[in-house]
């Protein structure tokens, strides 16, 4: 970033080629240079970047974030210039930056990072590739899944068990209660490869500390309630696959 003086007005290019800025640069103060009464150069950095924060992420990207959401947290990746490229950018306000940083774990700091960047507006992901010059073999991973990754099946397929008609509908209350009933220690990653966090699953635990299939059944209501339209029977059928678990406990909830 280079700034100058043109007839009295700070003026800023962007050097496409620099590296980030750390963030303890990105945030120093620096009294008496102002742009105009109360507005200092530090400050103008959040104005600068406020069209980065407007929308949401692309659903194929929310997905792929989704599926990959365990692998990512095993890298811990905000321990490098993730956070600060992510503040240079305007993806990350300085108060997400101090909230992550506040995490007591690598994988929390990392959960807490991919719970953020969906809202981050539709330019987040890109801005999370660029953010990874220090994992290049994380960066290889989601590309290859974001190329992969489809946000519907074909009108023609379906899931083995499942009628096709459901796939794009919500699990009911019911459904939910069986599918607990079936699912053993496995449903914890299972709902934090469908979005949720540790936050979550500590809060579940905590509301019922001697009933797991509540603590279950809270979560995947938790799930359904926060992506509403795409928590559905595909986007489940997907949540197993990723951890592994057997698909197949999806099928006995129709008979």
């Amino acid at each position: 970033m280079k700034v100058g003086r043109q007839d009295g007005i700070i003026r800023r290019e962007r050097d496409t080629r620099a590296l980030p800025m750390s963030y303890e640069d990105a945030t120093k103060r620096q009294p008496g240079r102002e742009l105009s009464p109360g507005i200092t150069l530090a400050s103008t950095l959040t104005l600068d970047f406020s069209a980065c924060r407007i929308g949401e992420m692309e659903a194929r990207d929310k997905q792929v974030l989704r599926s990959l959401r365990l692998d990512l947290g095993a890298e811990v990746l905000v321990d490098g210039l993730v956070l600060q490229y992510l503040y240079q950018e305007g993806v990350l306000t300085e108060h997400h930056v101090q909230e992550i940083k506040a995490q007591a774990t690598g994988l929390r700091k990392t959960m807490l990072l991919l719970d953020i960047l969906p809202s981050r507006g539709p330019k987040a992901f890109d801005a999370f590739l660029d953010s990874l010059q220090e994992f290049p073999w994380v960066r290889e991973k989601l590309e290859k899944a974001r190329e992969e990754a489809v946000t519907e099946l074909p009108a023609d397929d379906s899931i083995a068990g499942i009628p096709p008609h459901v796939l794009n509908s919500s699990p009911s209350d019911r459904q939910i209660n069986q599918l607990a009933q079936r699912l053993g220690p496995e449903w914890e990653p299972v709902v934090l490869s469908l979005g949720l966090s540790q936050t979550d699953i500590y809060r579940c635990k905590a509301n019922h500390p001697h009933n797991v299939q509540s603590q279950m059944v809270e979560a995947f209501i938790r799930w359904r309630q926060r992506f509403g339209k795409e928590a559905t029977f595909q986007s489940l059928h997907r949540g197993l696959q990723t951890v592994e678990a057997d698909p197949s406990v999806l099928q006995h909830l129709w008979e």
